[in-house]
């Protein structure tokens, strides 16, 4: 049998259709690293932050055919904690769940995300997303390598060995870990010392003595297990002048290496997963009460009086000093105290 020209060229135009019937060849299988500092557990059980980044991972697995496989590498046990975030700025590590102030050395802008008494409850907190903030956080991330994947906030309370710590009078002479640097500039107006260490520090920190007090998120107060070593817990259900932006980030450099449905893949994932997140940290609130109560800690709350003495302390140190640091970090200031 002879082929002419004409069906030579008629083969040539009907491969592009023939491609179309998903006969293209497969595209090649990513693993994506995704790091963080707290406790494994499983999809069903544990720690939520370890669970919300194990559906994410299931979710893309799923939503991708399998074209994207996500390892999830809890207790800091792919690299230590406060180096993940440098790492994926330089496109070594894909992706962390990562407190936002514990990037505060490299990107000074997100200390906002734990401005003591800035944030005042959790529809606030997730108001900021579709803000003028939340895009021009968004905005100041990227240029520094990070995209925000999902946006989750916490708020927290307060673990005491001795005295519980309610008021600003009662911080004076103890020696605290506040967990940013505009938190560490209120309590010491106050009269505390304060104390730089991840959450994932804390016990070690109590059980040794060298602080008397750990101000970090509900879940972290959990799954620390700070209970065994506390007399007093000032929950943060109520009010809170401690609301942390805790979101999981994803190294700008791999994902512009992504084709672009997997990048929406990933964008849609960590978007469903917010409310997932969101309610585990008000579910654990509630919990962090029952634990400590059970195991003899005396549960404190604090009242708008007492939370107002703190933003006028908050806004005359860290405000100011967080301001004064860029024309950004004014911008962002200002952006912040525009949500409602």
């Amino acid at each position: 049998m002879q082929f002419d020209r004409r069906s030579f060229v008629g083969a040539g135009l009907a491969m592009p259709a023939i491609l179309g019937l998903g006969l293209q060849p497969a595209r090649a299988a990513t693993t994506l690293k995704l790091s963080h500092q707290f406790p494994g557990g499983t999809i069903d059980q544990g720690d939520f932050r370890d669970r919300m980044c194990r559906k994410f991972a299931e979710a893309m697995k799923s939503k991708t055919n399998g074209e994207i496989e996500v390892q999830v590498y809890p207790g800091s046990s792919l690299m230590k904690t406060n180096a993940q975030f440098g790492a994926m700025r330089k496109g070594a590590l894909d992706m962390s769940l990562y407190p936002a102030p514990y990037a505060g050395g490299e990107v000074p802008e997100m200390n906002i995300g734990l401005m003591p008494a800035l944030v005042t409850s959790y529809e606030h907190a997730i108001a900021w997303k579709s803000g003028e903030v939340g895009r021009k956080l968004t905005e100041v991330l990227q240029a520094k390598g990070i995209v925000l994947v999902s946006w989750v906030w916490q708020t927290g309370g307060v673990a005491s060995r001795g005295k519980p710590l309610v008021s600003p009078d009662d911080a004076k002479g103890m020696k605290v870990r506040g967990g940013s640097r505009e938190m560490d500039l209120m309590l010491k107006q106050a009269g505390a010392a304060t104390l730089s260490i991840p959450s994932n520090e804390s016990y070690a920190a109590m059980q040794t003595g060298a602080c008397d007090a750990v101000i970090t998120s509900s879940t972290s107060l959990i799954s620390f297990r700070l209970e065994e070593l506390a007399k007093h817990l000032t929950s943060g259900r109520e009010r809170s002048y401690w609301f942390m932006l805790e979101p999981i980030m994803m190294s700008k450099s791999i994902f512009d290496s992504l084709p672009k449905d997997q990048q929406d893949a990933i964008m849609q994932t960590g978007a469903e997963l917010e409310p997932f997140g969101q309610q585990g940290a008000k579910e654990d609130d509630l919990n962090v009460e029952r634990i400590f109560s059970k195991a003899g800690a005396q549960v404190e709350s604090m009242d708008e009086a007492t939370l107002d003495k703190w933003r006028d302390i908050a806004k005359a140190t860290a405000w100011a000093d967080y301001g004064a640091k860029s024309e950004t970090c004014a911008e962002l200031l200002r952006l912040a105290e525009k949500v409602a």
